[in-house]
């Protein structure tokens, strides 16, 4: 465990230059006194610690110390070559980087880990496009990577509708969902996401933007993605369900949500199991797919027309199977 933490302690000096006894102990979670008796102990192996006094100081490595990465667990080294996704990496223009990086990092490991990266290409392959879509990427994807990288404004055209229009935007990150690559930017004060396939075109201009560190791309992206599913689900029926039915509602739904919020507010259960429960949904004829999928394990109680829809496909089946 100490020897873990030492090697987070140097790992962290390395990476940021200097820091105080206080922002080594938050990080490391433990007491100041603690962080002292481990500086005390790289010192004592021969680590060139030094301490800065006064209201500024902190710690630091001397001379642009740099360690070698003979800390590593096979387990961490293994999972290191599995970080980063190649596909993605060299779609936005960064497989050369990534193998260099690569390469550096596999120098850098004792002989007894060199093996990792075909250890674990020989185990896992990530295959991130969709079954039915095109492998490329996006044709303005890399233009848009760069610009992500070096902080600079957009004059971005985009495919809205039958129409183009022209947008200057600060580009703040790029986000791949299911296959399909999204540009998250700043227009004025509002934060918003376009399809980068549905970008026509890309001009990286030479300015560049004061970029807001507080902004937290993936929180900010957990939330648009709950509020775009939320919004898609305009409509509401009423269902009654069996036990099992209540189990396999959760592979029908598409967002995670609905069924945690249909479980918790179900009615019941009755003397059978089953319960009554409100359902949000895109609309009816989304519906009668997706609950058609339950066959006898729901009841369709609301509204009057879904019902009819299962009354017809139960008199269809029974004709069918008569």
């Amino acid at each position: 465990m100490r020897a873990s933490r030492l090697i987070s302690l140097l790992l962290l000096l390395q990476a940021r230059g200097s820091m105080t006894a206080g922002e080594l102990a938050r990080e490391l979670e433990v007491s100041e006194r603690t962080v002292y008796r481990d500086v005390l102990a790289l010192s004592a192996a021969g680590v060139p610690v030094y301490a800065d006094r006064g209201r500024a100081g902190g710690y630091r490595l001397l001379g642009g110390y740099r360690t070698r990465l003979t800390g590593l667990t096979r387990d961490e080294a293994e999972a290191l070559f599995l970080a980063g996704l190649p596909g993605p990496a060299g779609e936005m223009g960064l497989a050369d980087a990534v193998a260099a990086a690569e390469l550096k990092v596999l120098a850098a490991l004792p002989p007894a880990l060199r093996d990792a990266p075909a250890r674990a290409g020989q185990r896992f392959h990530l295959d991130v496009p969709g079954w039915f879509r095109e492998a490329g990427p996006p044709p303005w994807l890399t233009e848009l990577a760069r610009a992500v990288w070096r902080d600079r404004e957009v004059e971005l055209r985009y495919r809205r509708g039958d129409r183009e229009v022209t947008r200057r935007v600060r580009p703040y990150g790029l986000v791949l969902k299911s296959a399909i690559w999204y540009l998250v930017a700043r227009v004025g004060d509002d934060v918003r996401t376009y399809r980068v396939d549905r970008v026509t075109g890309v001009e990286v201009t030479e300015d560049s933007f004061d970029r807001d560190e507080g902004f937290d791309l993936a929180g900010h992206w957990r939330e648009q993605a709950a509020s775009f599913l939320r919004t898609m689900l305009r409509a509401e029926v009423a269902v009654r369900l069996s036990p099992a039915g209540v189990r396999q509602l959760r592979h029908l739904v598409d967002a995670p949500f609905v069924y945690d919020e249909v479980v918790t507010a179900a009615e019941g259960p009755d003397g059978q199991g089953w319960v009554v429960a409100r359902l949000p949904v895109e609309s009816v004829g989304v519906a009668y797919h997706q609950l058609l999928g339950l066959g006898p394990e729901v009841e369709v109680l609301d509204p009057p027309e879904l019902r009819e829809l299962f009354v017809e496909a139960a008199d269809r089946l029974a004709a069918l199977y008569r």
